[in-house]
């Protein structure tokens, strides 16, 4: 098989994330934005060895497991959604089997096993989220356009494509507040012709559309994300948003100037031009300030399911210090506060520790210390020794020397978060090679029509 040949094929099963196998005789090609069952046809376009990569042509024929219509207009060329016409139910179980996979992977390779050789944990399966669809807290939409020097689009990249960007109006992974946000903010924008960053040339104004609106409060943030190269104050759009007919409410319009050269979301500059710069979201009985930046999950509903699996799976810590690491806005933290002596929480991102600071003093929460800084870091200035550790890094995981530092503790239980579960292998591997053993694992799905899911894994030492 050679780079550029075509081939013909049906996609036997899909492996986290995203990565469909074919079989063409004798070999397997990696194959990604597809479905188990679907015939495909697809280009050889890497070659790496034995390792063969093709790149999606067509599909000639559905998978037997697309048993629903499609729910907006842009799918499947959309890289927002990937299994709409999947049933929820065949989602649950595909990504249940993806994750016991790797894990499965991870923990034989260490040794722990039964008397059968098979993998010696328990796995609880996947729980799914209460909320289908319109359940994301938070959307980053890019400006663009469908088609080289094709009109000013706004909304979610082609599957595959770094460039062309989809009109995202009927969005059904957003509340419909949101859909209506963002045809309020591109016909606007297409009246007044600006222009979006080329990230190639550097050039041009309108780069995101970063939208928080709380599932529980209906409190909405609307940020619109520029560079330098333009100037208005954007008043006659902010009456345009403030006149939209919503079902909640729009409590801050903000002006984020951002002239990286990179195509990331960031703040150079933010110019409040309505409202505030935060909202309010409630889990589990508890409020959070949220600002632009700082990490939340992006699913309310899916979040409560979530953490309150890793509350019963971290159990009892009367008494306890608890170390929560990559902390965010401080969530982890205020729920296990009621049942430990101390809670202290590490963030490298500032605004979330100001945020969890005043969080925990508007929840009533005087047993919880927030600290700033890279966990590689501050480990080495914190006096306190945990008894605890919950763990609930970004997609990358933990940082390698940070690792070693946390294992270091020597706790006897330890509960790792994962929003990426290939990270989550990863990590294992060093706990597994130092003393620990994985007593159970649970996947929550934060996020329905996609190939993403959260997992909890209870991390105990060995004999203790």
């Amino acid at each position: 098989m050679k780079k550029g040949e075509i081939y013909e094929g049906i996609i036997e099963k899909v492996d986290f994330p995203n990565k469909g196998r074919v079989q063409i005789g004798d070999r397997t090609v990696i194959v990604k934005n597809g479905m188990p069952g679907q015939k495909i046809r697809f280009q050889i376009n890497k070659k790496k060895g034995t390792r063969l990569e093709g790149r999606l042509l067509e599909v000639l024929e559905k998978s037997p497991l697309e048993t629903r219509e499609p729910v907006c207009s842009i799918f499947p060329a959309c890289g927002g959604c990937m299994y709409q016409t999947m049933s929820y139910e065949h989602q649950l179980q595909m990504k249940a089997e993806q994750i016991k996979k790797l894990i499965d992977t991870a923990v034989i390779q260490s040794g722990q096993v039964d008397e059968h050789g098979n993998a010696d944990y328990t796995f609880e399966g996947i729980k799914g989220s209460p909320q289908e669809f319109a359940y994301r807290n938070k959307m980053e939409f890019s400006f663009g356009d469908e088609y080289k020097d094709g009109p000013l689009s706004l909304g979610l990249h082609k599957k595959g494509s770094t460039y062309d960007v989809l009109n995202a109006c009927d969005c059904k992974l957003v509340h419909e507040d949101m859909t209506k946000i963002l045809t309020c903010v591109l016909e606007y924008c297409r009246e007044q012709g600006y222009a979006y960053y080329h990230k190639m040339q550097h050039t041009g104004f309108l780069r995101h559309l970063l939208l928080r609106r709380g599932n529980t409060t209906g409190e909405i943030l609307v940020n619109l994300v520029t560079t330098s190269q333009e100037q208005t104050d954007f008043g006659e759009l902010k009456e345009r948003l403030l006149n939209l007919k919503l079902e909640g409410e729009i409590v801050g319009f903000l002006h984020i100037v951002n002239d990286a050269l990179s195509d990331v979301v960031k703040s150079d500059e933010t110019r409040i031009l309505y409202g505030k710069d935060y909202f309010y979201e409630e889990i589990l009985g508890l409020k959070f300030k949220i600002t632009p930046f700082s990490f939340f999950q992006p699913n309310s509903y899916g979040a409560e399911v979530l953490y309150e699996t890793a509350r019963e799976y971290i159990g009892n810590t009367k008494d306890m210090t608890v170390f929560d690491l990559y902390s965010g806005t401080g969530t982890i933290s205020q729920i296990l506060a009621s049942v430990a002596k101390e809670v202290i929480g590490v963030e490298i991102v500032e605004e979330a520790v100001v945020a969890a600071k005043e969080n925990a003093k508007r929840n009533g929460i005087e047993n919880c210390r927030f600290l700033a800084g890279d966990v590689l870091k501050v480990l080495d200035e914190i006096e306190e020794r945990p008894d605890f550790i919950v763990l609930d890094p970004p997609r990358d995981g933990i940082h390698p020397k940070a690792l070693p530092k946390i294992i270091d503790y020597g706790v006897d239980k330890l509960v790792y978060i994962s929003c990426k579960p290939t990270s989550l292998a990863r990590d294992l591997e060093m706990f597994l090679g130092r003393g620990y053993r994985v007593e159970k694992v649970c996947c929550v799905d934060q996020f329905c029509q996609t190939v993403h899911v959260e997992t909890i894994v209870l991390i105990q030492k060995k004999n203790s």
